[in-house]
């Protein structure tokens, strides 16, 4: 079981990973584009993160319901952890929809709601991690 708790925790990293970069990326883009400067890579760029960390959520999301099947965790702490779990799930896909803006040359959200955009998913991945490690009984 510890091999696949080393696999899910790989993969919640690699999917965090994009998680944080991708936006970073819509930023750039953002300014890039108001800048007047070519910014075709960073579409390139965009889509093919949003694969790769999709790829790693469906990988994270397995192996997590794997290791809750099979350790039985139950308690207040789970619930509110699979709740943000899915809010994290929510931020994925809004990331897509921003993907989407890019790919097909729609306009954005301004720089600035971008930046707060990239930082947002800290409010779930934050709380997430200190439930899973803490698992608080009170």
């Amino acid at each position: 079981m510890l091999w696949i708790k080393c696999f899910h925790v790989l993969g919640v990293m690699a999917w965090l990973t994009g998680i944080f970069y991708l936006p970073r990326i819509f930023v750039h883009f953002a300014e890039g584009r108001a800048a007047g400067e070519d910014v075709r890579r960073l579409v390139t760029m965009a889509t093919r993160l949003y694969g790769f960390m999709t790829i790693m959520a469906l990988a994270a999301l397995g192996l997590g319901l794997w290791l809750w099947q099979s350790y039985g965790y139950t308690g207040w702490w789970l619930r509110v952890k699979l709740l943000l779990v899915l809010g994290l799930i929510g931020y994925h896909l809004a990331c897509r929809w921003f993907v989407q803006r890019l790919r097909s040359g729609a306009p954005l959200p301004r720089s600035v709601a971008l930046r707060l955009f990239n930082e947002a998913s800290l409010l779930l991945v934050v709380p997430i991690l200190i439930l899973a490690i803490v698992k608080p009984s009170g």
